[in-house]
């Protein structure tokens, strides 16, 4: 599945803060960001990360492909919640 594919299917808004930076999972509601600060923590091990979510593995890659559409703004959440 490409990056599209993988978007479409898992990634969407959150209604509640709709911004670029927001987005999570379909069905799971966990944020990108988490996703992807969690990933870093964790070496990006991916299975490591969709077990510790509870999420399918393709989700955990959707949030990859989302993250590297949207990097800038998804880093400064991070950051910012990380303070």
């Amino acid at each position: 599945m490409n990056d599209d594919e993988l978007i479409a299917r898992h990634i969407e808004p959150n209604p509640y803060h709709p911004s670029l930076d927001a987005a999570r999972v379909k069905q799971y509601g966990v944020s990108v960001w988490s996703i992807i600060a969690h990933l870093h923590v964790v070496g990006d091990d991916v299975t490591q990360v969709a077990a510790d979510y509870a999420l399918p593995r393709d989700a955990v890659e959707a949030a990859m492909a989302y993250y590297r559409r949207h990097k800038d703004l998804i880093d400064a959440r991070i950051v910012a919640n990380s303070v």
